[in-house]
């Protein structure tokens, strides 16, 4: 694989020197390389990377689902898509990067703690499933991330390959598979190495193709743990264990001799790495369902539809606005074949807050809906920001809030921690108020009936909605204040804004009272623009490419429609929309916005990354708000642009609060110009700028580039950035166990002056033991290091998930970021063995005319877990599958000699009652088949007998355990005289053959039987 372009001019020069740099600085190396910009400092340019490797399994398994044609598919998967996607390889490519686990070896399959890696490896498994059922997808992405680093690092770290594998290790992710001894440590496993290439250096043992006397071995790495004489190093040049008996090392992660002594078997260990990763995901996905599995991805979801209202009884008016605007979405989603996406509604008042109602069914959204009513409630203030707080925690990343109220708020301690949840979710705010803060009490209360409901009982300051303003300005929303009579006109934004692929093209807010100019371009992949202006307008000028002008406010023309209510400016450019930039003079009584969207699936996403200098070469993303003043990359990706389209991008611009530039960067492909796959055909390509100085004051980013006709392109990204001098980085994520306590460590990092700081502390279920403020001094680039403690009830639900916000704020300047951590509340002793498929006997006679005659196979189904067995599917094949609750009485039946003694008393008390009558039968297209309510106990098996055509020679079962354990049980004519139980649990699978021996075994047992 080519270098591609990743540097042009002088960026070739930058590049080097980075390169220099880091190799001076002696860094470690562990595991697959951590991203596309490891390739950079390695000088592989054609390894494979863990995020390479992650994007690649994904999609596929993504397009194969969905089960149209690829490319086409690619282009339609969205932003959400990418982002979602985003979330996984950020969470594998963060153990490389952590200070909590980049040095662990359990997180790496290093130091031959494979014991401990793969108990771990279940729990990231177990952990993702359990998220994914309970819908909470954002930590189901975070635990699968982790377990495809881990599972991907097996096979680069030990010496699975070098035994001559060519399919992947089942016990990692299957208790009940063989497993393979690890060598002990009296063993040596490998012999000296004096070259960069170490071929052949392992011992004879740790490569014998014979499986009975084969050992595993994985390479130790640095100083801790310490390498015991004789065993096997990591290797490469930044491996200090290398030079400790037995010198070398027998890492696989790159291409380069440098960092790999085992390079030239990269290509096979990656290969099996992704093997094992497609395995995962087609596992997760046949366990919870192609609408789940799309769900966690935000495969084609139509933007989520997210309401907060306040339900005091001067909001008739609003909710009925919002109820009308929510019906009429829903009518327009209905007429589409992309998915209707989540509705989510969460009203308040004083001093309740909640429930949060969240459905994917429109009709269950609109009754309650109709359920709403505006009764109740107090004076000014109410708690909005309670509210808001819960939309964000529930809603998925991306959406858009919309909030309807007409007070102020009364719990503004909680501004910072719902800003933290909107800037890390992507998500928008936007307030639709009926009240004029300019108003007086008195003039109030004249003027407007419904405002006689709140009984003012002392003066309210004009700028007590100051803080919805921030928030909306900060996340790329809008605040609008409207009346009454127009309420239901200006929530035609809700619309406007919740449509599928919305872009922006400009987002600009102006305190000018002299006219104020801003431009935005429209491409050819544009449609239906529409142009949000928020304030009082003067005059309002709009010209097109060619130069036509039309006067918005005094005049119709033919450049676009312009609607007027109290508070908002709708302008709707006409069809044909003439293509290139387009110019807006205005100018204003006041605080003005400018926000202008489109319909285009081409938008783009981005994040801000450093050169790590710790453990692992790469780019390690920057969480929170990035660090003003210092030199940072910005990493970007553009979506839904196919191939053919051509476009390409050149550069980007960091833009201010009016549409100033701060900052312009050339941007720089990551990836090679050729690709391996087809699906890496229609792969983002990630892009990468370098900011010489992250500029001190909040902005967006504008990404500029050309279409294939070389018209120019622009997107913009309307939430403002918060750079500052203060970071906050979390250690540790640990999980939450019900009726214990747990402590979550961080590190507040002062990037400036020494000063005094305030530390905030939320979480959305209250486990936290105290949540301050809480104040302490920091020195001049000083850290400070702290835990909070969260006590988890014995009443909560495995599954669940809680946001924790951690907000830092500086006493003498405006410096604050943030950190949001998701914990995953799950079961103190899980249930991990799933259950077990035992062959039973059969009948086979399939002649070379395969229609001619059939073949049958049979099955003893049990749990050999605590939980109890709760349902079967039949995933492949074209036969019929019997289900009994004891064996059949026909020629076929099935023995008892597999059972254990419990099942075998559960059969005898069966027996004794009679109670061995057919059950049901599957078919293949059939739903999952509830048996929990069959099988009292889990010990109880069921009998199955499977039969088809000798023209369908294969066949699969599914087999779920009430804790969500999968087996995946394969079905073949053969089956009988091979016994062959190749099946598959959830966690990761392959094939394998039973030993001939334990063939005859089962023989003998079952014979007297049959």
């Amino acid at each position: 694989m080519s270098m591609g372009r990743i540097w042009e001019g002088s960026g070739k020069l930058m590049c080097w020197f980075f390169l220099a740099y880091l190799l001076l600085l002696a860094l470690p190396c562990m595991g697959f390389l951590p991203n596309f910009w490891s390739r950079v400092l390695t000088m592989s340019w054609d390894s494979h990377t863990h995020q390479y490797i992650t994007e690649q399994a994904v999609l596929n398994v993504t397009l194969e689902t969905l089960k149209g044609n690829p490319a086409e598919e690619q282009t339609r998967l969205g932003r959400g898509f990418w982002r979602a996607l985003g979330e996984v390889v950020k969470s594998n490519a963060a153990m490389d990067f952590l200070s909590s686990t980049r040095s662990d070896p359990v997180y790496h399959f290093d130091s031959e703690r494979v014991d401990s890696a793969t108990v771990m490896l279940r729990q990231f498994w177990a952990q993702t499933l359990l998220s994914v059922r309970a819908k909470q997808y954002q930590t189901a992405r975070h635990s699968l991330g982790q377990l495809f680093h881990s599972l991907q690092d097996f096979y680069s770290h030990s010496n699975w390959v070098e035994m001559g594998r060519h399919s992947i290790y089942l016990h990692l992710l299957q208790p009940e598979e063989p497993v393979i001894p690890v060598a002990k440590e009296d063993i040596p496993t490998c012999m000296e190495c004096f070259s960069a290439t170490c071929r052949n250096n392992l011992m004879p043992r740790l490569t014998n193709a014979q499986q009975q006397s084969q050992l595993l071995t994985t390479g130790y790495f640095s100083t801790f743990p310490p390498k015991p004489q004789g065993k096997c190093s990591h290797g490469g040049i930044l491996d200090s264990s290398r030079y400790m008996g037995a010198k070398g090392g027998i890492n696989k992660d790159s291409t380069s001799p440098l960092f790999s002594p085992h390079y030239y078997l990269h290509v096979e260990a990656a290969a099996l790495a992704t093997e094992a990763t497609l395995t995962v995901l087609r596992d997760l996905r046949d366990n919870v369902g192609d609408k789940a599995f799309l769900r966690l991805f935000s495969v084609k979801q139509a933007p989520a539809l997210v309401f907060v209202i306040d339900t005091t009884g001067s909001m008739f008016e609003e909710i009925t606005a919002a109820r009308l605007r929510a019906h009429s979405i829903i009518q327009s989603r209905a007429r589409s074949p992309a998915q209707t996406g989540t509705f989510l509604l969460v009203p308040f008042h004083d001093p309740a807050v909640g429930p949060v109602y969240e459905t994917d069914d429109p009709n269950q959204f609109m009754q309650h809906m109709e359920n709403l009513m505006a009764l109740g409630g107090g004076d000014e203030p109410e708690m909005c920001l309670s509210a808001i707080q819960l939309a964000l925690t529930h809603s998925p990343p991306l959406s858009e809030i919309f909030v309807f109220t007409d007070a102020s708020p009364k719990d503004a301690h909680l501004f910072d921690a719902v800003k933290a949840l909107a800037l890390e979710k992507q998500s928008k705010v936007t307030f639709l108020l009926t009240e004029d803060p300019n108003h007086t009490p008195e003039v109030r209360g004249r003027s407007r009936r419904r405002r006689r409901k709140r009984r003012i009982k002392q003066p309210l300051s004009p700028d007590r909605f100051s803080l919805y303003s921030s928030l909306s300005s900060v996340s790329g929303g809008l605040t609008i204040f409207t009346s009454n009579s127009d309420i239901h006109r200006v929530s035609t934004i809700v619309e406007d804004n919740t449509a599928a692929d919305k872009v922006t093209l400009l987002h600009v807010e102006s305190d000018q009272e002299l006219m104020s100019a801003h431009s935005f371009r429209v491409d050819s992949s544009l449609k239906n623009v529409t142009i949000h202006v928020i304030g009082l307008l003067l005059e309002c000028i709009l010209t097109n490419p060619s130069g036509q002008s039309q006067s918005l406010l005094s005049e119709k023309g033919s450049l676009a429609d312009l609607e007027h209510f109290e508070g908002l400016y709708r302008i709707s450019l006409f069809f044909p929309i003439q293509q290139g930039q387009w110019k807006v003079h205005a100018k204003s009584d006041g605080h003005f916005t400018f926000n202008v969207i489109g319909d285009s699936r081409v938008d783009f996403l981005y994040y801000f990354a450093t050169v790590t200098n710790e453990t692992h070469p790469g780019l390690a993303r920057v969480e929170g708000s990035p660090v003003a003043g210092v030199p940072a990359f910005l990493v970007l990706a553009v979506t839904g642009l196919a191939p053919e389209e051509g476009a390409s991008f050149s550069h980007v611009t960091l833009l201010g609060a009016q549409g100033d530039t701060l900052h312009q960067m050339k941007l720089n492909s990551s990836s090679s110009s050729s690709s391996s796959s087809l699906s890496s055909s229609f792969s983002v390509d990630e892009m990468v700028g370098y900011v010489e100085s992250v500029p001190r004051v909040p902005f967006c980013v504008r990404l500029t580039g050309r279409d294939r006709r070389g018209d120019k392109l622009e997107r913009v990204s309307t939430e403002m950035v918060q750079p500052t001098h203060v970071q906050i980085q979390v250690l540790s994520v640990p999980r939450l166990v019900p009726g214990h306590s747990t402590l979550v460590d961080f590190d507040i990092l002062n990037r400036g002056p020494a000063r005094l700081f305030s530390l905030s502390m939320d979480d959305d279920c209250g486990y936290l033991h105290k949540r301050g403020p809480h104040r302490f001094h920091v020195a001049e680039q000083g850290s400070f290091h702290d835990q909070v403690n969260l006590h988890t009830p014995a009443t909560a639900q495995a599954g669940a998930t809680v946001t924790l916000t951690l907000t830092v704020r500086a006493f003498d300047s405006a410096d604050s970021n943030y950190a949001v951590t998701y914990l995953t509340v799950v079961p103190p002793d899980p249930d991990t063995f799933p259950p077990s498929c035992s062959t039973a006997g059969g009948q086979s006679t399939c002649p070379s005319i395969c229609n001619e005659s059939s073949w049958t196979v049979s099955l003893v189904v049990s749990d050999r877990g605590r939980s109890g067995l709760a349902a079967l599917q039949l995933q492949r094949g074209e036969g019929i599958l019997t289900l009994f609750l004891s064996p059949p009485t026909t020629e076929d039946s099935m023995g008892h000699a597999q059972l254990d003694p419990d099942q075998q008393q559960s059969l005898r008390d069966q027996t004794t009652s009679g109670d061995h009558h057919y059950k049901a039968r599957l078919e293949k297209g059939d739903s999952p088949l509830n048996v929990s309510e069959w099988v009292q106990g889990s010990s109880q098996p069921l009998w199955a007998r499977y039969t088809s055509s000798c023209c369908s020679a294969q066949a699969e079962l599914l087999v779920w355990d009430t804790a969500g354990n999968m087996k995946r049980c394969n079905l073949t004519p053969d089956q009988q005289r091979q016994q062959r139980d190749r099946s598959t649990e959830t966690s990761g699978t392959g094939r394998i053959r039973l030993p001939d021996v334990f063939f005859l075994l089962l023989v003998l047992l079952w014979s007297p039987l049959l």
